[in-house]
This record gives C-alpha cells, structure tokens and sequence, in this order.
C-alpha cells in the first residue's frame, strides 16, 4: 500500500470539520475562538474579551485574533471568583485589626519614610 493512499484513507476517516469549523463532540476541540468560548460559557463575545483584559479570563490573543484552551475555560469556572480590589483590601484590613503588633508596624513604616506616626499628626 503506497503512502498516498494511507494519506488518503486517514483523511477519510477523520472527515472534514462541520459546517461552521466547529468539532463535534466525539472529537471535542481544544483550542477555541473567542466565538466558540463565549458560546461555550454562554455569554456575549463581549464580556469574554472584559474578562480577558481584567486577566480574570485566560486567553491569548494571535494578531488580532483570540485563542482560548477548553480545559483553561473549565478551570476558571471551577475556580471561586476574586474579591475585587477594594474588597480584597478590607478583608485584608480586617485580617489585621486584631494584631497587636500593628500598631507597631505601621509607626516603624512612617519612621522609615521619614514621615510623622499617626499619633503625632495633627
């Protein structure tokens, strides 16, 4: 059997892609297009592209095209989501209130600073 026929029976087997360029989902695909990963997480191309520049959602984009990996997009959805800054900086806050060396720190950082400690500014 010549090379061009084993060529040609694999081509066959796998077939050519659906209409739409899309796998089905015998042969899932890996790979998506920011259409494919909003259709995928049932939102606007729109909020996957907001996400994406906030570096909440992984993605890379190719010239000025968009690649997303499933198995990223799987583990985004599974992972809990992050407290906004502000939310994050008060929890944090919060973290420290009862610290009784806190008060200690934060006159040693103004001193290194150069600046007056909390207490004597008036």
């Amino acid at each position: 059997m010549s090379a061009i026929k084993g060529k040609s029976r694999n081509r066959r087997q796998n077939g050519p892609l659906p209409q739409g360029g899309v796998a089905s989902s015998s042969s899932v695909a890996e790979v998506l297009t920011l259409n494919e990963a909003a259709a995928y997480l049932r939102v606007p191309e729109t909020e996957v592209l907001r996400l994406v520049q906030l570096q909440e959602l992984p993605g890379r984009q190719i010239g000025d095209e968009w690649r997303f990996l499933r198995a990223g997009l799987q583990e985004w959805l599974r992972t809990p989501a992050r407290k906004s800054g502000k939310e994050a900086l008060l929890a944090l806050a919060g973290a420290w209130k009862d610290d009784p060396d806190i008060e200690h720190i934060v006159r040693e950082v103004h001193r290194r600073r150069g600046r007056p400690t909390p207490e004597t500014k008036e």
